[in-house]
């Protein structure tokens, strides 16, 4: 497992996403992930699912210190009198005294990002966070965040092989912030593409392999595929024996011209152009 070292922090670059996994199917798969390999788990209050997710790592019976555990204010959580509140819920459902990582999901236009940043530091100073992060921030955003004072760990955004992030990925580098990439197998697009099947032929991979280590063979780059079987989850997690040439990693880097953004919701802010 390659592993991102930052701002004090050493983060599996490869996590198990968990969106829209839901009730037995999600407690059932985290110890089967744990199994796998997976250390780093990635949750949400949105997902609906933070119960399950800490009933199985509960099941798993893995030191609470071998796990990298994130999770997410959703958007009426914001305000900094919600946030202690929505932290202790979520510290409840997930059986433990601390997360690893907390994020705003989605930036608001109804309540500052400094003032919400602010509660979630004096949540991580009173040790029930390790580290702050953002979700779906602009480049705009994380510079006023940076600008605020705030150092996050990492933005979670969309990106995949077809949506490239250049100008956020270099905003981030400029500011040692890990790019955390969710959807990154473009919601099974990645498997029909003749580039990344003609690559994955070559190695003797699948194209969502492929995807997979083109995502965290760039720096500081992680990636959070989702799984609901253990043979997906397997196959995600099987990316750390082989590696892309420089010319693999840039044909797939080509790709990303295609701004093809799968994830716009109404509240979205407005996207960067690359």
């Amino acid at each position: 497992m390659i592993t991102i070292e930052t701002k004090g922090a050493r983060v599996p670059a490869l996590g198990f996403g968990t969106w829209n996994l839901r009730g037995a199917d999600c407690r059932k798969m985290m110890p089967e992930a744990l199994e796998l390999g997976y250390r780093h788990i990635d949750t949400a209050q949105a997902y609906e699912n933070e119960a399950e997710v800490g009933q199985g790592l509960a099941d798993a019976g893995l030191a609470r210190g071998e796990l990298w555990i994130t999770t997410k204010l959703w958007m009426d959580q914001l305000d900094p009198a919600a946030v202690p509140r929505a932290l202790a819920k979520s510290l409840e459902r997930l059986r433990t005294d601390y997360v690893d990582l907390l994020l705003i999901h989605w930036p608001s236009d109804e309540v500052p990002h400094l003032e919400t940043l602010a509660a979630m530091a004096e949540q991580r100073d009173a040790g029930r966070v390790r580290h702050l992060g953002v979700s779906n921030f602009t480049v705009e955003q994380i510079a006023e965040v940076t600008a605020g004072g705030f150092d996050p760990l990492t933005n979670q955004v969309e990106y995949h092989p077809f949506l490239s992030q250049d100008d956020l990925r270099a905003a981030l580098d400029e500011r040692d912030m890990i790019l955390t990439a969710y959807a990154p197998l473009a919601r099974g697009k990645v498997a029909e593409d003749p580039v990344i099947v003609r690559i994955a032929e070559a190695h003797g991979k699948t194209p969502q392999q492929v995807a997979l280590r083109w995502l965290v063979q760039q720096r500081r780059v992680a990636a959070i595929p989702k799984a609901g079987s253990r043979k997906h989850a397997a196959a995600n997690i099987a990316i750390f024996d082989f590696a892309l040439d420089e010319a693999e990693m840039a044909e797939v880097a080509a790709l990303g011209r295609r701004r093809e953004r799968l994830v716009d919701p109404s509240w979205a802010p407005v996207w960067d152009a690359a």
